[in-house]
């Protein structure tokens, strides 16, 4: 699909699941878990041992029923690696230009991350799709609304504090999507291989999004 499709399915979805492990033996199933629960779009952190493998057996797996991503990426050696093994996105923590113009350049969707408004704009100037807030925590949904003020047109997406009790006032304070990583694949769940676990909290988080954004 085009950048442009994959932009307004991460719109539609506002969810990007962020998945990391110790061991990367549980990720497959944890995706497809994830996805049976209504979460389609799915990042896998490369600080996971053999991301790679994990992202091109998820997409064997689930094929484009999941818009599936690489997190963690810090240069365009391994942007272009992730898109081999089978990332449609790239998502980074930090402001990296030389990743975003890899990302332009196929057609790949970006999401640099950011924490100050020079940071954020910059990213977006550069080619970002989504800027990522990262980490939201920090500031909260106070922060992503006051870096919306100056900034309307550029997509944020908090990731890092987001969770059940925070989700309603990142989305209220503007926020495109939001990226949930612990909070909704726990590590003892994985480590556990407790998909219903994994799945109850999935179902709950796609749930609480779509109250949210009806209630707005």
């Amino acid at each position: 699909m085009s950048r442009q499709a994959d932009t307004q399915r991460v719109l539609d979805s506002g969810i990007v699941a962020i998945i990391r492990a110790p061991s990367s033996e549980q990720l497959v199933a944890v995706a497809r878990t994830l996805y049976e629960a209504g979460i389609d779009v799915q990042e896998v952190t490369l600080t996971v041992p053999g991301a790679l493998d994990v992202i091109s057996a998820v997409r064997r797996e689930l094929g484009d029923r999941v818009l599936l991503g690489a997190g963690t990426v810090l240069d365009t050696e391994t942007a272009r690696a992730a898109m081999l093994a089978g990332a449609e996105f790239i998502v980074s923590p930090t402001v990296n230009v030389d990743v975003i113009r890899m990302c332009r350049r196929y057609d790949k969707l970006i999401m640099p991350g950011a924490f100050t408004p020079t940071e954020v704009l910059t990213a977006w100037e550069a080619g970002a799709d989504f800027v990522k807030i990262f980490p939201a925590d920090i500031g909260g949904p106070g922060h992503l609304k006051a870096l919306r003020g100056p900034l309307p047109q550029i997509r944020l997406l908090p990731t890092g504090g987001v969770d059940l009790d925070t989700l309603r006032g990142f989305v209220e304070a503007g926020a495109s999507a939001v990226g949930l990583g612990s909070a909704l694949v726990e590590k003892q769940a994985v480590l556990d291989g407790d998909m219903n676990r994994i799945g109850e909290l999935a179902s709950q988080y796609v749930a609480l999004m779509k109250e949210v954004r009806a209630s707005l």
